[in-house]
C-alpha cells in the first residue's frame, strides 16, 4: 500500500497540548514540511519567546533557544550572526512580535537581518487570559476590551505592510490557515521565506491568521467562521513585498518588487 502519510523528520512524533481548533499545530506541521523539503533540518536554529509560541521547542526537532518576551528577533540576530552559515527562524505569536517587541521587530527587519519570521495573527493574547493585543480587530471582545475594541486602542497593526517600506524587508506575507487551499497557499509561502534566507536576500516574514477558539470563546467551527468572516477581510493575504534580485548583467538596476 502506497504511503500517503508520515511525520516530518523535523517534528517530533508527540501528543499536542493545544487547545481544540488552535492553528498552531498546524503551522508547526507547514514549517516541519518546508525545513525537510529544503534539507536544512541540522543546520537550523529556532527561536520561540513567551506565549503559546513557546511550547514550539516541544515539538520542533531541531535546535531550539528561548527568548525573553519580546526580545525574539534580537536573540535571533545575536545567533545569525555568530553563525551566518545556519538558517534562523524565530516562530511568534502577535503580543510577543508586535507589542511588547515592536521594537526589536522594527529594528531587526530595517537592519535587514536575513532571518525568517514566523508570525502567528490570532488577534489576542491566548496564553495570559485573553487580553487585547495590537492586532485585535475593532468590536472584538476580549478581557480587557469588555465592550469591544475600540480606536481609543489604536487601530489592529498589519505588520507586513508596517514593515513595507523598510529597505532591509525582502519578502514579505499573509497567509492563514482557514481552509485546506490557503494552508497549501501558506506552505509555500513559508518556503519562500526559507528560500529568502538561503538566497542572502534580507529580512523575511510570514504572517499566518490562525484560530485561537479557547480566547475568543468560540467552538472551533465558529473561530473558522469568524477568522474568515472578521480578519481576513482586514488582513489581506497574498504577498505583501517581493524584492527581486538585481540582474548581475546590468549592475546599474536595483531590485525590483512584486
Amino acid at each position: 500500500m502506497k504511503k500517503t502519510f508520515s511525520i516530518p523528520e523535523s517534528l517530533k512524533n508527540v501528543r499536542t497540548h493545544y487547545c481544540p481548533g488552535c492553528g498552531h499545530g498546524i503551522i508547526h506541521r507547514l514549517v516541519g514540511d518546508v525545513i525537510d523539503e529544503l534539507g536544512i533540518r541540522k543546520k537550523t536554529i529556532g527561536v520561540a519567546p513567551v506565549g503559546c509560541a513557546v511550547i514550539a521547542y516541544d515539538y520542533f526537532n531541531i535546535d531550539m533557544t528561548e527568548a525573553a518576551h519580546g526580545r525574539t528577533p534580537a536573540v535571533a540576530t545575536g545567533i545569525k550572526r555568530v553563525r551566518p552559515e545556519s538558517v534562523v527562524f524565530t516562530y511568534q505569536g502577535d503580543g510577543d512580535l508586535a507589542s511588547i517587541g515592536t521594537a526589536e521587530t522594527i529594528h531587526t527587519a530595517n537592519r535587514g537581518e536575513k532571518i525568517t519570521v514566523i508570525f502567528v495573527n490570532n488577534a489576542v493574547y491566548g496564553m495570559t487570559g485573553g487580553q487585547m493585543a495590537p492586532t485585535t480587530m475593532l468590536g472584538q471582545i476580549t478581557t480587557t476590551t469588555p465592550r469591544g475594541r475600540d480606536s481609543s486602542a489604536g487601530y489592529p497593526l498589519k505588520v507586513p505592510e508596517l514593515l513595507s517600506g523598510l529597505p532591509g524587508t525582502a519578502f514579505l506575507c499573509r497567509g492563514a490557515v482557514n481552509n485546506p487551499a490557503n494552508i497549501r497557499k501558506c506552505r509555500k509561502l513559508i518556503k519562500t521565506a526559507f528560500q529568502t534566507q538561503l538566497d542572502n536576500k534580507g529580512f523575511s516574514l510570514v504572517e499566518i491568521l490562525s484560530p485561537c477558539p479557547s480566547a475568543w470563546r468560540l467552538s472551533p467551527k465558529e473561530a473558522i467562521k469568524w477568522l474568515e468572516e472578521e480578519m481576513i477581510p482586514y488582513f489581506p493575504l497574498g504577498i505583501i513585498k517581493n524584492v527581486i534580485p538585481p540582474d548581475p548583467l546590468n549592475k546599474g538596476e536595483s531590485g525590483a518588487q512584486e
